[in-house]
């Protein structure tokens, strides 16, 4: 039996999400390291902090957690879950600033 094996030399999606988890966690470790939430944009930067940790939770939600491909609420319930803090967060800090 001569078989030969295909090697794909593509990613899988599920890592491509893995190494953008990690690239937002980085983007996120080095603006708290670097102190870049003082002065005139840590309104802004932490919005940016926010919406990292907001996409984050959804694209676990969704990869890791097999929510990807469900219809109806199952999908919507980690959805809501991230929106209703998130926009509580982001009113606080708008109205603090």
């Amino acid at each position: 039996m001569n078989t030969v094996m295909n090697t794909q030399t593509a990613m899988r999606p599920c890592t491509r999400v893995y190494l953008l988890l990690v690239v937002l966690t980085l983007v996120t470790f080095a603006v708290g390291h670097f102190d870049l939430l003082s002065g005139s944009r840590a309104l802004v930067l932490s919005l940016l902090v926010l919406g990292f940790a907001l996409i984050k939770g959804q694209l676990i939600g969704d990869f890791f957690m097999g929510l990807k491909g469900l219809r109806g609420p199952w999908r919507f319930v980690i959805l809501l879950w991230l929106l209703i803090p998130g926009t509580l967060i982001t009113i606080a800090f708008t109205l603090a600033g």
